[in-house]
């Protein structure tokens, strides 16, 4: 039987704090920080004694240490390539580890799990090794999870995959920036958009968002996949503008995204938590956007927004 796995992510201390919030995009169970900045303080405070082991006391102050847990069912590979991405994308060094009680089988098992699975009232995400299924009239993005963060397992996917469903309804252009595994990019073509351009800072997620739309059809000039940060690449303007990122890049990027959307365009955006929304709604606000739709799965939200 396979085991859980555990990522194990080391960061400076003083960027522990959004390290946190991005890990617990990745995963959202089985998390815990070891920060050891305020030690003596805390120490006193809650158990009112000044005595601490050693082994805490001599605990580098100056890092800090995030732990995860992956399930069998779910591809630790997607994880830590989500967490590289984010990380590097916020500018947060970074180490990343990971280790299992495993079984031979391990790097393989989880893809029992993964079957064709059903978004909306449209599309069907099928993995590719899978042959018999049936497509009850759905559209069929066919993926290879776990090279990027992106294979509809994750809330904040499905919640944009359900929001593109609705405002792609044929001709429009659209822009997905970190696009991971280009899951949303791609059904935004099935959809029937004219045409996509995606945006990811990792090169490996650029390669696996140009190999997924090729499996599904669709290549440069209609799929175009860029390597920058954000919209550093980008040319032109989009009818609909799609992030699912985290709360912070966010809250930056609603200064940015106007000026690549057109005339009554469409910004959908998740990865957010439900502890984000105020301080995310103050940022659309003060760069001139109203939500028009909003969503929430399992704590995750998910906004449609327009230029008001």
């Amino acid at each position: 039987m396979a085991e859980w796995t555990e990522i194990k992510i080391k960061v400076n201390a003083d960027d522990i704090d959004r390290a946190s919030d991005i890990a617990g995009m990745a995963v959202p169970y089985g998390i815990y920080i070891e920060d050891y900045r305020t030690l003596e303080e805390e120490t006193l405070e809650i158990a009112n004694i000044d005595i601490i082991d050693d082994d805490l006391l001599a605990k580098d102050r100056n890092v800090g240490f995030i732990h995860i847990y992956i399930s069998p069912e779910e591809n630790y590979n997607e994880a830590i390539s989500f967490l590289r991405e984010r990380f590097t994308a916020e500018g947060i060094e970074h180490t990343i580890e990971h280790s299992a009680c495993r079984n031979e089988d391990w790097e393989n098992n989880w893809k029992e799990y993964f079957k064709p699975m059903k978004i909306g009232e449209r599309l069907l995400i099928r993995p590719l090794w899978i042959d018999d299924f049936n497509p009850d009239g759905r559209k069929v993005l066919s993926i290879e999870p776990g090279l990027a963060f992106g294979s509809g397992t994750h809330n904040t996917t499905r919640l944009c995959l359900q929001m593109l469903e609705k405002y792609v309804t044929g001709g429009e252009s659209v822009l997905d920036c970190g696009c991971g595994s280009g899951i949303l990019s791609v059904a935004s073509l099935l959809f029937g958009a004219k045409n996509a351009v995606g945006v990811d800072i990792d090169a490996l997620a650029v390669k696996t968002a140009r190999e997924n739309g090729s499996v599904n059809g669709f290549s440069e000039p209609e799929y175009t996949v860029l390597q920058g940060n954000l919209v550093d690449k980008v040319v032109g303007k989009f009818d609909v503008v799609t992030a699912n990122i985290v709360a912070d890049i966010i809250i930056r990027f609603a200064g940015q995204v106007g000026d690549f959307m057109n005339e009554g365009a469409v910004f959908i955006t998740s990865g957010i938590i439900s502890a984000r929304e105020e301080e995310v709604r103050a940022a659309f606000y003060e760069n001139g956007f109203e939500v028009i739709e909003r969503r929430e799965d399992g704590g995750w939200l998910c906004f449609a927004c327009k230029k008001k």
